[in-house]
């Protein structure tokens, strides 16, 4: 009888551990370069083509191997990190497993080059799918060069997984913006396809690095945080003020003991000190170091380490919130928040936006008859700031209201939140956030679907920054840009300017539109894919320049508001399947109150 249960050939084994670990090109990248970082590298390079599809090379100046350690570095559970079970649990190095570059050299052509320091010359090795073709001595600097060409050539069912070279290339470039923020000592080159897309040369603290990497601009307005529990435990980094947030949390930078990590007790720690002071589904920007004693954290939980186990989670939890918390309500028990009114969330032309408060003002009434005024205004009306409750005036301009739905008559508005109406018989509570972002929803859908979102040239062109990862998203996405109203052009590095954006969201923020929007396609991706998931785009779109709650509207504007749900299709949801309206007949308000 034949056995059921057998030993896998130790090249397919690789080969499956090589799908634990290297999943793209930058798994590959980010397992030589924390080698290299192990190896106390303090000049990397890195060079890819096509994505790291056809080429990954990582150039080193650390300790280098001898002859003997560089076949040793192919085999399965080889590793200089450890040596003991007791050694798990006290690391201070980034690599450890011993399978990163077994892994790599099964799925690619590999080419390993190295030569320590006391030898007068080094050797290099071939290796294809795994198995050594070819081996010599060679001269050197000291240093170790890794060469992976053809990633996946063996396993084509894995190679159709990559995506575009553009996407993949983000990827990549994202993990080297990560290892580059957690050193700033070690200067660090990426060229892409021959040319140079990123250089960090060696900074002397964590801000200059990390503008460096993220820009100025963004990294212009956070804050510094340092605390120490007085047990082992220690923070550091910078973390942004409440004003400056993302659409994902993409941006949050979390390491333990130099160790990039994805942790939800760390992530969830970091946006609970941030409960209250933001929007729903927007997320701070944060670059945070944990230092723990090293018998605190297990980092043995995932092949690709960037998972972790606290033995304490809910103290370390605490720890990092209250560290956190404690530095936003500094700056926030100072801050001013000027208040905002739905007639500049409303469509203004882009010199309003830049503009003097007369062009504003003139954006406002052009805005009010395109949100459903079905006859002129007035040549010229009469404007006044306002008081509290008024909307620049609206209660004294003789601007003619909107025609609302048949037997529709507005009661007034509750929490500066919800619209109250009486409809026929029926009394009416319209979420008036929802119903405005439905509306926007399906403007630009159907604008969409027709001939493009109409755009609005800008008066004076917006300079928006990315970080690596969004500038590849942002130049691969152009042409979807376009297709969706916003008019890009490179201007060098990762900065594009922007010239038109949706004429429907005029005078939104502008910066926070472009990024909303590459981390939404960054999530969607290329291809037929893309216009099944449009919605989601423009869901997002429609978020930016709408009514919010807690905001106090004119009579005009419910007018205006109500009328323009009346003409939409789907009016009864917002785009997110949250209900708009909610109708209370009379015989039910009646039995309430037992009357009737």
């Amino acid at each position: 009888m034949n056995p059921k249960i057998r030993i896998l050939p130790e090249q397919l084994a690789n080969q499956i551990a090589a799908g634990e670990v290297v999943e793209r090109p930058a798994s590959v990248v980010k397992e030589l370069l924390e080698n290299a970082i192990d190896a106390g590298a303090s000049e990397l390079l890195v060079e890819v083509e096509q994505g790291g599809r056809r080429l990954i090379r990582v150039t080193d100046n650390g300790c280098g191997m001898a002859k003997e350690d560089l076949f040793l570095a192919l085999e399965r559970h080889a590793t200089s990190k450890i040596s003991s079970t007791a050694d798990l649990f006290a690391l201070h190095t980034l690599g450890f497993r011993g399978e990163a570059l077994p892994s790599i050299a099964s799925v690619s052509r590999l080419r390993l080059t190295s030569r320590p320091l006391e030898q007068e010359l080094g050797w290099q090795i071939y290796a294809e799918g795994g198995t050594v073709r070819q081996a010599e001595a060679v001269g050197i600097p000291t240093g170790t060069v890794v060469e992976v060409r053809d990633l996946f050539f063996n396993t084509p069912g894995r190679r159709k997984f990559l995506r575009s070279d553009e996407t993949e290339f983000g990827h990549l470039a994202d993990v080297v913006v990560r290892l580059a923020m957690a050193r700033p000592d070690i200067h660090l080159r990426l060229i892409n396809n021959g040319r140079t897309h990123l250089e960090a040369y060696r900074h002397e603290c964590l801000e200059e690095r990390a503008a460096a990497l993220l820009g100025r601009s963004l990294t212009a307005d956070m804050l510094a945080v340092e605390a120490d529990s007085g047990n082992g435990e220690m923070i550091t980094g910078l973390i942004s003020a409440p004003r400056l947030n993302r659409s994902s949390s993409s941006h949050l930078y979390a390491y333990v003991n130099g160790r990039f990590v994805r942790d939800r007790v760390v992530q969830h720690a970091i946006l609970e000190a941030y409960r209250t002071l933001l929007e729903k589904r927007r997320y701070p920007v944060a670059v945070l170091f944990l230092d723990l004693p090293p018998e605190m954290v297990d980092v043995n939980v995932h092949p690709t380490k960037h998972e972790v186990r606290f033995r304490e989670q809910q103290k370390i939890h605490d720890f990092v919130m209250t560290a956190i918390r404690s530095r936003l309500l500094d700056e926030t028990a100072t801050a001013v928040v000027s208040p905002h009114s739905f007639a500049e969330s409303l469509v203004l032309p882009a010199a309003a936006a830049a503009g003097s408060a007369e062009t504003a003002r003139v954006g406002v009434q052009e805005a009010l008859a395109a949100y459903g005024t079905r006859s002129p205004a007035p040549e010229s009306p009469t404007w006044s700031t306002g008081g509290k409750g008024e909307a620049l005036g609206w209660d004294k301009a003789p601007v003619t209201a909107p025609r609302m739905p048949d037997g529709w008559r507005v009661i007034g508005q509750y929490l500066n939140s919800y619209l109250v109406c009486q409809a026929g018989d029926d009394l009416l509570l319209i979420d008036q956030h929802a119903a405005h972002e439905r509306i926007g929803f399906e403007k630009l859908r159907r604008q969409l679907q027709a001939t493009g979102i109409e755009k609005q040239r800008l008066l004076f062109p917006a300079v928006i920054e990315c970080d690596h990862r969004q500038a590849a998203v942002v130049a691969e996405h152009l042409g979807d840009f376009a297709r969706l109203g916003f008019e890009l052009e490179t201007f060098g590095g990762r900065s594009f300017t922007l010239t038109a954006m949706p004429q429907l969201l005029a005078g939104a923020d502008a910066e926070r539109l472009v990024l909303d929007m590459a981390e939404e396609l960054a999530q969607i991706g290329r291809g037929s894919s893309l216009d099944a998931a449009l919605d989601q785009v423009l869901m997002r779109l429609a978020c930016h320049s709408m009514v919010r709650a807690n905001q106090p509207l004119a009579r005009p504007e419910m007018e205006a508001l109500l009328s323009e749900l009346a003409a939409i299709d789907y009016g009864s949801h917002c785009p997110h399947g949250r209900p708009v309206i909610r109708r209370m007949g009379r015989g039910e308000i009646e039995r309430f109150f037992h009357r009737g």
